[in-house]
């Protein structure tokens, strides 16, 4: 199961060696000073759209990148799990969504809310 750390200076969703695999990349690091919005997603897995580079299992899992027209974004999502989507400045990705235990906790921590 992936991690994901918040520093003051980054977001870091380290992958074991299996997601790598799935994901077709390493673990991913964004800069705080990327991070416009952050929201917490309901459905995480109906949240994600597009076309996938990656593993999705439906109705299990979902990870990887998708590409729609809103932008590249990395997805790391499992059913039951709840999640919160990033919104990017200036990345790679226009987005991040992920599963997390505490998604109140995380946005707290990304916008100081």
């Amino acid at each position: 199961m992936s991690t994901v750390t918040i520093t003051p200076d980054a977001i870091e969703v380290r992958l074991t060696a299996v997601e790598k695999a799935a994901a077709l990349r390493t673990d991913l690091r964004v800069p705080r000073s990327a991070v416009r919005s952050a929201e917490i997603v309901d459905d995480a897995l109906g949240a994600a759209r597009g076309v996938r580079t990656g593993l999705g299992v439906p109705g299990h899992r979902k990870l990887g990148t998708w590409h729609s027209r809103a932008g590249r974004e990395f997805v790391d999502v499992r059913n039951g799990q709840p999640a919160v989507r990033i919104h990017l400045d200036g990345h790679g990705y226009a987005s991040l969504l992920l599963g997390v235990d505490d998604p109140r906790a995380m946005v707290a921590a990304l916008t100081g809310a």
